[in-house]
C-alpha cells in the first residue's frame, strides 16, 4: 500500500490518525498543499481529482476518500474496531462522521477558503479554479459556532462522539475542532464537555503525528 498524506492539512490528518490506530505501517509520500503540488501531472495521475488524502491498496485500488479509506482499512484489519463493533453501532458511527463532516468541516472550510490570501482562486479543492466569495466567512463562521453547540449537547450524553467507544466520527469531529483554530475560533470556554473529551482524544499518540 502507499498512502498519500500531506501534514499540515485536516482531511490526510483523519486518515493518517485512523491508520495509526490501527496500528499499521504504510510507506508514505507528502504532497505539499502550499506549492501546489497536489496539482502536478505526477500527483494527478495518481488522482486526477487533485485531492488528498489518498490510499493505493496491494490491488492497486486508488481511494480518495477517508470514508473509503478507512471502510478499507477496517474490513482489512478488523481489529481494533473503528467503524463499530455491531449493526447499530456501525450505523451510528457513519451517521456522527457524516454529520461532522457537514457540520464541521464544510463549515470551517468554508470560512477559510473563501477569505485566506493562500487560497486566492482555490475556493474549493480539487482540479478546477473557483474564485473565493469573502461574504461566505460569515456564514462559515456562524455554522461553526452551532457545530461546537452541537457537539457539547452529544458529549454531555456520550462519552465518545458515535456512543461508548472511540472510533472515526472522534477522529473526524476532534481533527475538525482542532482546524477550527485557522479561522480563529476554539472550544467555548463553558463547553466542557467537549474539552474533556478533546483532551483525552490529544492524549492518544495518533493525535501527535
Amino acid at each position: 500500500m502507499i498512502f498519500y498524506d500531506c501534514s499540515t492539512a485536516p482531511s490526510p490528518r483523519r486518515a493518517r490518525m485512523f491508520i495509526a490506530e490501527k496500528g499499521l505501517e504504510i510507506e508514505t509520500r507528502d504532497i505539499s498543499i502550499a506549492t501546489g503540488e497536489q496539482l502536478g501531472e505526477a500527483f494527478r495521475a495518481v488522482n486526477p481529482r487533485a485531492t488528498l488524502p489518498v490510499l493505493v491498496t496491494d490491488e492497486g485500488t486508488v481511494l480518495t476518500e477517508n470514508l473509503g479509506i478507512a471502510a478499507y482499512l477496517e474490513a482489512r484489519f478488523p481489529e481494533p474496531p473503528l467503524m463499530g463493533r455491531n449493526p447499530d453501532e456501525k450505523g451510528l458511527v457513519l451517521m456522527w462522521n457524516a454529520i461532522v463532516e457537514q457540520q464541521g468541516g464544510a463549515p470551517i472550510a468554508e470560512a477559510l477558503r473563501n477569505t485566506h490570501p493562500a487560497f486566492k482562486d482555490r475556493a474549493i479543492t480539487g482540479p478546477v479554479n473557483f474564485p473565493q466569495i469573502p461574504d461566505l466567512e460569515q456564514r462559515g463562521v456562524e455554522r461553526t459556532k452551532l457545530f461546537f453547540d452541537l457537539l457539547e449537547t452529544r458529549l454531555q450524553e456520550s462519552p465518545c462522539i458515535a456512543g461508548d467507544a472511540f472510533t472515526l466520527a472522534d477522529i473526524s469531529s476532534f481533527v475538525f475542532v482542532d482546524f477550527a483554530r485557522v479561522v480563529k475560533m476554539r472550544i467555548p470556554e463553558g463547553n466542557t464537555a467537549t474539552q474533556a473529551w478533546f483532551d483525552k482524544i490529544q492524549s492518544r499518540p495518533s493525535a501527535n503525528l
